[in-house]
């Protein structure tokens, strides 16, 4: 039977305060930076994408073309987890950090330089293909190096709040993505922007190299991982276990269960920053960039929302705060879209910001929740698996499914039925893991 193992204490030899501050903001630098080039392909994608490179005669053809295109990046990331968890559980967490923080840099500066269909034909979209899902793998092996090098480095008691400052990139990311967005669409024309505009933003990929070089020269690794790796050079070589194949063969179930209990965070959040976007953009009339700034302001919220949530982890409990965000969105998902429906700026902030507010519960003691699910030698495997099962099921599909229950039932209540019923999984999915941690 699958069991999850309990959380593991802290090395007793803490490092300095300074490197664990400079680890800290490294992480969070390295999360931030990442999500930002991966946010500004769904951006690009409700906007331009379509028209640029898949061209048909309908627009909501070329708009399912581009969110297909900007799944296949969720589709990767399983893999990118894969590998850099085995790789990182082996030889170290930094190391796979810099990688994919490298992986990242060059697909997202190459979508900024890619010429359009117009230009090469098939080759066009083939690349834009190819290129989102080398930014997949990035993200699937970032999350789990900049999550473990925080909360491995956490002091006692405070894991939670340590792994909040790598899920703060999320909305660090949105918010620079949607203010380059804007301040490219400021200074350009309409017919600028869909020519050259939209590249800038991409090409802003360039700086995560020179943070990967930093990360590479500045930040040593994680005093659990260096444990990890000296319980394991006292086993004979023939008794060392892949850590992919230990997570298989023995908590294969809690990946699931992780998996199940995230997906609805995440679905609901790429509802809210792309699907939303190309919903109140195209279907409702609204403008672009009041709909940005209004992404923009929300984002903003939770910068203070999320440590608050895992601070409180920190003290009440992880499972008890994630929980409460999950119903949350689940009674808010009806609410949600009879406002944005409305049409106007106000309720779409008001709709937005509480979903925001759900999320953001659920968002800050979960990488604390996934890191103390799994033993330090098979945690980066385990905890990547879990986050990349729910990203693929969840955020990967959820504006492409978004945008074909609009068109089949040409009502937004159908958006709201979908996030409700992973908002169900979620909460069934939070039940079993904890009776599994009382069982222990």
């Amino acid at each position: 039977m699958d069991t999850a193992p309990s959380a593991q204490p802290l090395t007793t030899t803490a490092p300095a305060v300074r490197h664990r501050r400079r680890v800290a903001t490294a992480a969070a630098l390295a999360s931030a930076v990442e999500w930002y080039d991966y946010f500004v392909f769904g951006i690009a994608a409700a906007l331009v994408l379509g028209d640029l490179y898949f061209p048909s005669g309908s627009p909501t053809a070329g708009v399912l073309a581009a969110f297909a295109t900007f799944a296949v990046g969720f589709l990767a990331r399983p893999l990118g987890g894969i590998i850099a968890g085995h790789l990182g559980d082996k030889r170290g967490r930094k190391p796979m950090l810099v990688l994919a923080l490298t992986l990242m840099g060059v697909a997202t500066t190459g979508i900024g330089l890619l010429p359009t269909y117009a230009t090469i034909g098939v080759a066009a979209p083939v690349l834009l293909v190819a290129l989102r899902v080398v930014q997949g793998l990035a993200v699937g092996a970032q999350w789990g190096g900049a999550m473990l090098l925080a909360t491995e480095y956490a002091p006692e008691g405070r894991r939670g709040v340590y792994g909040s400052v790598v899920q703060l990139g999320v909305p660090i990311g949105v918010v620079t993505a949607n203010t380059v967005f804007l301040l490219a669409g400021a200074f350009t024309t309409d017919s600028a922007f869909a020519a050259w505009g939209w590249r800038l933003p991409f090409l802003v990929g360039l700086f995560v190299l020179a943070l990967a070089w930093y990360i590479h020269t500045r930040v040593e690794e994680t005093p659990e991982f260096r444990q990890a790796e000296r319980a394991l050079a006292e086993k004979e070589k023939s008794e060392r276990g892949s850590p992919l194949r230990t997570v298989v063969r023995g908590h294969l179930g809690t990946v699931f269960l992780a998996g199940g209990s995230f997906a609805v965070n995440t679905a609901t959040f790429y509802i809210l920053i792309t699907g939303v976007l190309d919903y109140t953009t195209r279907d409702l009339g609204m403008d672009r960039g009041a709909v940005l700034t209004v992404s923009l302001c929300v984002s903003l919220t939770q910068l203070v929302l999320i440590p608050a949530a895992a601070a409180l982890s920190d003290r009440i409990g992880r499972i008890r705060i994630y929980a409460f965000g999950a119903a949350g969105i689940a009674l808010w998902a009806v609410p949600l879209f009879l406002l944005i429906d409305t049409g106007s700026l106000l309720w779409l902030a008001v709709a937005t910001f509480v979903a925001s507010c759900f999320l953001s519960i659920m968002y800050g003691p979960q990488a604390a929740l996934f890191a103390e699910l799994f033993t330090p030698e098979m945690r980066y495997t385990g905890a990547s698996l879990g986050y990349q099962i729910a990203a693929v099921f969840g955020g990967g599909l959820a504006p492409f499914v978004m945008v074909l229950l609009l068109e089949a039932t040409g009502t937004s209540m159908a958006v709201s039925g979908y996030i409700v019923a992973l908002a169900v999984i979620a909460l069934m999915s939070i039940k079993v893991l904890a009776g599994r941690a009382r069982s222990r």
